[in-house]
């Protein structure tokens, strides 16, 4: 993968991703699907960039098992179970999983609103082995996208290194570097869930895109953004709209009004190359997985950010600090085309 372009002048959807219409990108998602994971698999669904290839789930907002089984749901409502979906990791690497953030997504993952039920069930392989599968009948073409604690993904690099060579990149919702995190003054909850297994996916030398806070925040769907999609009469985006309602809730403690951050959505955004960026810095990046107070920090080499980013040896990590322009316009289309 080339990095994309953080030109303005030059940058813009159409050079950012190498995948066409005609030869989309094959894609791995690889969620903890809560309601802005859902936003972000509806968006690929909508993208012809990109051909999702297979989903695998790791605990994070909810459970794995709850995570596949509102990922085949979600994919039934959009008629898309021809798209595998596989449970991965239950647990994080040294620790078990906590529960999930039920103060944020629901009960469920996804705010509580129950979903028909697909008549499609998860695959028997584990995720970690659809990945790794995946990788091989793709090489070189395979495009990662993570928007979870990062547990699967570091298995399947300790089960089989060698994937690392083969994947054609790694986009992350993960992270922070210049801002606050979202779990700890200093860690962002994807990484600070299972540092263990961030430092292992941030230390492979393949090329990663880190969509971290330090951008997401930036982007936010308003209250119209939801009742649009409420009101659009489409099973999807009705569904996501439902779901947006108690994630409103819940930003309204962060930012004072009914206004979410679209973390997940714009980091498949990006997977998909339809972000034209502003400042994306290819830098080194470390994790913090130690137990003193910046456990779950991405440690990101920012310092030649008054030197117009200069070249760091051995960097692979493209740290997306700002897009060119909105991206909840762009999001709420593509959603409303489903």
């Amino acid at each position: 993968m080339t990095y994309p372009e953080t030109n303005p002048e030059t940058t813009n959807p159409e050079t950012t991703n190498p995948g066409t219409h005609a030869n989309p990108v094959p894609l791995y998602y690889d969620t903890d699907l809560g309601i802005d994971d859902s936003m972000a698999l509806a968006y690929l669904l909508a993208s012809p960039e990109v051909e999702v290839k297979g989903v695998g789930t790791v605990s994070g907002n909810c459970s794995a098992a709850q995570a596949a089984r509102n990922t085949l749901d979600l994919l039934g409502l959009a008629q898309r179970t021809d798209i595998p979906v596989a449970v991965g990791c239950a647990d994080w690497l040294t620790k078990e999983f906590d529960g999930g953030s039920p103060e944020v997504h629901g009960g469920n993952g996804v705010g509580d609103v129950t979903l028909p039920r697909s008549s499609a069930e998860p695959a028997e392989e584990h995720a970690v082995d659809m990945l790794i599968r995946l990788v091989h009948e793709n090489p070189g073409r395979l495009r990662i996208l993570g928007v979870a604690p990062l547990t699967n993904l570091a298995t399947a690099v300790r089960k089989d290194p060698g994937i690392v060579e083969l994947v054609e990149s790694v986009v992350l919702m993960a992270g922070a570097a210049l801002v606050p995190g979202n779990m700890t003054p200093v860690s962002e909850a994807n990484v600070m869930h299972d540092p263990e297994a961030a430092e292992i996916v941030f230390g492979a030398p393949w090329k990663i895109v880190m969509v971290g806070m330090d951008v997401t925040m930036q982007h936010r769907f308003e209250e119209e953004d939801r009742l649009a999609l409420l009101e659009s009469g489409k099973p999807v985006a009705r569904a996501l709209g439902a779901m947006l309602d108690s994630y409103a809730d819940f930003y309204f403690t962060v930012f004072g009004r009914r206004s979410v951050a679209l973390h997940d959505p714009l980091a498949a955004a990006v997977a998909c190359g339809t972000v034209p960026l502003a400042d994306a810095p290819v830098v080194n990046v470390v994790v913090d997985a130690t137990d003193g107070p910046g456990r779950g920090q991405t440690i990101c080499d920012l310092r030649g950010r008054f030197r117009e980013y200069p070249d760091q040896e051995g960097a692979h990590t493209q740290v997306i600090l700002q897009t060119q322009q909105p991206f909840a316009p762009e999001l709420l289309k593509r959603l409303l085309s489903l």
